[in-house]
């Protein structure tokens, strides 16, 4: 199945540019998954060396931030979009 990927601005260099892409997965984590084999570098910067999100990359399902649902294992269905949101530091 397919969903769209919002990709945000710090990451578009590794979309060559694209703001959106299609990525094939059954979960969260599968898509990310298919988003770095499809553009690499990706996952390195999503996931840290255990591999786990890193703190400050927030992935959305439809508006829903996964880690008040299922985490990388929250379940989609065709056309559903996930947004990759980092976090916003301030001081």
């Amino acid at each position: 199945m397919s969903v769209t990927v919002r990709i945000p601005t710090q990451l578009r260099t590794l979309t060559g540019g694209v703001g959106e892409v299609q990525a094939d997965g059954s979960t969260v984590g599968e898509v990310l998954k298919a988003l770095d084999a499809a553009h690499p570098g990706m996952g390195e910067r999503l996931f840290d060396d255990t591999g786990k999100l890193r703190r400050f990359v927030n992935i959305f399902v439809n508006d829903e931030d996964v880690r008040f649902l299922d985490g990388v294992e929250t379940a989609l269905t065709d056309g559903q979009t996930v947004s990759i949101v980092p976090a916003v530091a301030g001081g």
